[in-house]
Parts: C-alpha cells; structure tokens; sequence
C-alpha cells in the first residue's frame, strides 16, 4: 500500500507579501516629497501673494483650477527633467542629488520674503479668473525651489509619477492654504519652524544622497 504525502505549502516571511516593501518606499518618497517642497515654497515664494490677492477680489474655485493646472504642467517639467538626469551614471547623479540638496538648504535658509505683486483682472467672469490664475503661477518663478526640488526627487527615486504627485499635492496645499488665508499666510505659519525643518530635510537627503543610501 502506497501511502501519498501531501507536502504542505512553506511561506516565506520575507516574501509573503513583495508588495508591502515598495508600497512603504512609495509612500516614503510621497511624503517626503511633499514636506521638501511644501517647505521650501511656503518659506519664500510669491504667488502666496498673488493668489491671496486674488482670493480677496474674486471666487475660490477658478482661482483653484487655474493655479492647480499650472502647478501640475511645472511640476510635470521638474520630473521629466529629473527623469533625464537619472539617466546619467549612477555615480553622477548621486553627486548632482547631493550638491542640489545642499545648495537648496543654503537658498531656503538665506532667501528674502518675496513682495507682493498685484494682479489684475478685467472681467469678473470665471475663465478670465482662471486664466489669470493660471498665468500668474505658470509664467512666473521657472526653476523655482520646489520645481528644483522635485526634479532632484525624481532623479534620486527615478519615481517620476510618485514625486509628481507628491509635489503637486504640496502646491496645491499651498495654494488653498493662500486663498483661504489670504496673503497673510506667511505671517501666521511658523517661518522659522518651517525654514529650519526644511533645510534640515535638504541636508538630510543631501547626505543621504552623497553616501547612496536609500
């Protein structure tokens, strides 16, 4: 009599769930890239005036569609940038990643409060709002901190969609932060909180980057 044995199915502890690892690392690269450039905008950067200013005269929601498409169009530049670099030696583009981060602490710490410019709108009308919104955010200030930011990002990750998501979320944030608060916002977030946790981020990824971790 032959006696079969079933042999029972061995799971790896490690391997069980792959997905878990690189769900964590995206979340990781999200997050961190919302805090760099939600920091590094809110510390200097105009167009919390200028969409504060226009809050104040016009309705929320094409102020919003317009600043939202245009801060997805520059940030889409920034990651396809970064996406190019990453292409380079792997040895160059941990350097390049190291030498932004850190050059990025210096501006962020050093960089004066931007003046407020007006913004002029004809016609009340919603697309005249929009457009003005949206030309105001993507004509102005290319090569921005957050824009260098995000394209460092997804050269270090080489996660183009992740970085661009994560970015986009922070100016996004920003921008509602501008319009529910007004132009006031600088004077009533925590300048110096957020200046030195930014560029302590900056320089702990510029580490990170010069000794190709992570």
């Amino acid at each position: 009599m032959t006696v079969v044995r079933t042999k029972k199915p061995t799971t790896s502890v490690g391997h069980e769930r792959p997905w878990l690892g690189h769900g964590f690392e995206m979340i990781s690269i999200l997050l961190a890239t919302y805090v760099i450039v939600f920091g590094a905008e809110v510390v200097g950067d105009k167009t919390i005036y200028t969409l504060g200013t226009l809050a104040t005269r016009y309705r929320l929601w094409p102020i919003f569609l317009g600043s939202s498409v245009a801060f997805m169009l520059k940030m889409l530049a920034a990651v396809l940038l970064g996406r190019a670099i990453s292409e380079l030696p792997a040895l160059l583009v941990a350097t390049l990643s190291a030498a932004t981060f850190f050059t990025l602490a210096l501006v962020i710490w050093l960089k004066k409060p931007e003046t407020e410019t007006p913004v002029s709108v004809g016609s009340a009308s919603w697309w005249r709002i929009a457009l003005a919104a949206f030309a105001s955010i993507f004509l102005s200030e290319w090569g921005d901190v957050g824009q260098i930011a995000a394209a460092t990002l997804a050269a270090r990750y080489q996660s183009i969609v992740i970085v661009w998501l994560g970015a986009v979320l922070a100016m996004m944030t920003k921008g509602l932060l501008a319009m529910t608060l007004g132009a006031g916002l600088r004077s009533r977030a925590p300048k110096h909180v957020l200046r030195y946790a930014t560029c302590g981020i900056c320089v702990a990824m510029g580490i990170l980057a010069a000794f190709r971790i992570g």
